[in-house]
């Protein structure tokens, strides 16, 4: 039987998984759900003995269920091939007393790339099962990371183009660096004035302006998106949560049925987001503790049930979760809502209209496997060199939030249950803020000058990632206002 997909705003209409993946977002401006999530059909014990790639298959085979096997595990295996630099795809290091969950092992160095290393042939794919003609055009906000991940994804792949969206002042230089170096004839990348809400609040309008579809229809382009409202993102996603539960069966650290606590730094909420369907499929997690940095939104939503993003933009050294509007929280908000669309649609249209939301007492207290914490910047620099003073360890930004909200979670629960943080980008990423925690006298040096010394510090080879874009050409230099965002899109088509 096919799992179909529907809106979290719309009317009940299905949709097959390609046709979800082809779309992006629904043509409500909801987003693509499955009607239900489904459970695994194999034992946890069974899959502690599979690889990645196996593992990627028995998750995927259970969302994408109008993919062939031969089609699906095709996209698999190009996907996760030698553009990792470990077998492993996703290693778990035990490192001072912690699990972390390494997903920075791709090309792009952060964990976009799980999920935007599948999603190029999960969507060509789909074309070809759906008899598009058209070309498909990738447009895509990013607050650091995605944008290079889909580039990587997407460069040079036929029958596509892409567009990337980032807030010009608002990433670390190393990411802006991998972005503007982008080779492929079908690429372009485009700074704007403001930050990444601005960004994506940009492309959601694209995407939702029927007169812009109906123009773009008529000289052969449709969108898709690359960001994790697709849902061809978020279910590869799923996959690490099932693999890092197995890998501690494996080692014999737990035992089947046993839960754990995952801790993942997140801005957009897809990330956690894929773990709360991973436990929807049957894996045993006690609590996933949503991390986020002084942009805590999440933090305020989980302690209160009120989502208001009328706050400051606060710029820290963790941008990719500077995000005020979460767009994966409306999938989580249309699941406690007991999947009532209307409910969600009236939510999301008072964000727009007075930039926050309320959720019901009944819809909170479906909110039990979820916990918010937060780390403000100074946090976030003692925990980076807290780690490394006691193991070595050198962890980014992004992880150092996840791992302080931790340890100040066991501090005050004294729950000792086996946890997993999430280890989203390399600390090559963020050279200048992570070097500048463990040793006041890297601060002010450039994240390059930087990254031979990171190299001698980590005890890790400078990764290829960015070896290659010390000395590569600037290929993409457009910078524009937020409100020519369209008007840039439609020169680059030519419509």
């Amino acid at each position: 039987m096919n799992l179909m997909y529907q809106s979290t705003r719309g009317d009940g209409t299905k949709v097959t998984a390609s046709q979800a993946i082809l779309k992006g977002l629904a043509d409500d401006g909801g987003l693509f759900v499955p009607e239900s999530i489904p459970m695994l059909d194999v034992s946890l014990n069974d899959i502690a003995k599979m690889s990645y790639k196996e593992t990627a298959y028995q998750v995927m085979k259970q969302f994408f269920t109008d993919f062939t096997d031969v089609e699906l595990k095709s996209c698999i295996d190009k996907a996760y091939d030698a553009k990792f630099d470990t077998e492993e795809i996703a290693p778990l290091v035990n490192k001072a007393g912690v699990y972390y969950l390494e997903l920075f092992h791709g090309a792009t160095i952060a964990f976009k790339d799980m999920a935007l290393s599948i999603l190029p042939h999960l969507l060509t794919t789909s074309a070809k099962k759906n008899n598009i003609s058209n070309k498909i055009i990738i447009l895509t906000a990013t607050s650091g990371d995605t944008g290079k991940a889909a580039l990587a994804g997407f460069a040079d792949v036929e029958g596509t183009g892409i567009i990337v969206f980032y807030p010009k002042n608002g990433v670390s230089r190393i990411q802006e660096r991998q972005m503007v170096t982008q080779k492929g004839s079908n690429t372009d990348v485009i700074g704007i004035t403001g930050n990444f809400d601005d960004a994506q609040s940009g492309v959601k309008a694209m995407f939702n302006n029927k007169e812009l579809a109906k123009v773009m229809n008529e000289h052969g382009f449709q969108f898709s998106s690359a960001n994790s409202i697709n849902i061809g993102r978020l279910v590869p996603q799923v996959v690490y949560y099932v693999y890092s539960y197995t890998r501690l069966l494996a080692l014999g650290e737990i035992k089947e049925g046993e839960a754990v606590n995952f801790v993942v730094p997140t801005g957009n909420f897809g990330n956690i987001l894929a773990a709360f369907y991973a436990k929807n499929m049957g894996i045993p997690v006690g609590k996933l503790i949503c991390a986020s940095n002084e942009n805590k939104v999440l933090f305020d939503f989980f302690e209160t049930g009120i989502y208001d993003k009328n706050r400051d933009f606060i710029l820290t050294s963790s941008p990719s979760m500077d995000i005020l509007i979460s767009s994966n929280l409306e999938r989580l908000i249309y699941n406690i809502a007991g999947c009532n669309s209307h409910a969600t649609s009236e939510m999301m249209k008072s964000l727009t209209v007075d930039g926050k939301y309320s959720i019901t007492d009944d819809m909170k207290a479906n909110l039990g496997d979820f916990i918010g914490g937060w780390a403000n910047e100074n946090e976030t620099a003692a925990e980076i060199k807290r780690v490394y003073k006691e193991s070595g360890y050198v962890i980014d930004t992004h992880t150092a939030v996840a791992s302080a909200v931790y340890h100040n979670y066991k501090k005050t629960t004294n729950d000792t249950t086996k946890t997993i943080v999430v280890s989203t980008a390399s600390p090559y990423k963020f050279g200048t803020s992570v070097m500048g925690s463990i040793d006041d006298k890297y601060k002010g040096m450039d994240d390059f000058d930087l990254i031979d010394e990171l190299s001698k510090v980590s005890k890790i080879a400078v990764p290829k990632a960015v070896e290659e874009i010390r000395s590569a050409d600037v290929l993409h230099s457009t910078v524009c206002e937020t409100a020519d965002m369209q008007k840039t899109v439609e020169r680059i088509l030519g419509i």
